[in-house]
């Protein structure tokens, strides 16, 4: 039986705004990061997509975003697993010090995490909430990193083809099935009206 996940970065942060590097550490949603996820929310209810269980990473700006998308009336669970890349000592630095992608092993130098760790802990934590019995339509909210690591593993599976750069509060539909994911839509909002 086929399931559907839609995975969903979270609403602009301060640090997004300040291009400041946002792993493991965090930052709170802005002004805009709140309105982009209220946006969320509409198309969620809209469509008529309701959800039997929800999940969001342990850092706040994901939990923020997953209360606002669900009206603050939907118990949730925060996964460690589909936390942002560790990036290490680049944690809260300028982003001009990212190195040129692909990114690599490059952050495990300074105590981050390597790119294959991070993809495999993201990857199996999702198949692992979609392998629960109860777990038919759910809502799982991350970060950018982890949206572009999840969606190119699954590449030969894809639907959709995937362009770099994940805004924020992308959704990310997703078919699930033998323990294979397959993106079948990319929602990405226009917020030219939020912005004053």
């Amino acid at each position: 039986m086929k399931k559907t996940l839609y995975l969903m970065r979270h609403g602009q942060t301060l640090f997004n705004l300040q291009k400041k590097i946002q792993g493991w550490c965090d930052a709170p949603l802005t002004e805009l990061g709140i309105g982009q996820a209220q946006v969320a929310r509409d198309y969620f209810k809209n469509n008529n997509i309701t959800f039997d269980h929800a999940y969001s990473s342990t850092s706040e700006r994901a939990s923020d975003t997953l209360e606002i998308v669900t009206d603050f009336k939907m118990p949730y669970e925060r996964l460690k697993g589909i936390k942002e890349w560790n990036f290490g000592k680049f944690e809260g630095k300028d982003e001009i010090l990212n190195p040129k992608l692909p990114y690599g092993d490059f952050f495990a130098q300074f105590g981050g995490e390597r790119e294959v760790e991070f993809k495999e802990r993201v990857v199996n934590t999702l198949i692992d909430v979609m392998e629960k019995e109860e777990n038919n339509v759910v809502l799982a909210v991350s970060h950018g990193g982890a949206c572009a690591q999840f969606i190119r593993h699954w590449v030969d599976y894809n639907v959709v083809q995937f362009k770099p750069g994940i805004k924020n509060c992308a959704i990310f539909k997703y078919e699930y099935e033998d323990k294979k994911f397959s993106c079948i839509e990319i929602i990405n909002h226009n917020f030219d009206h939020l912005i004053k």
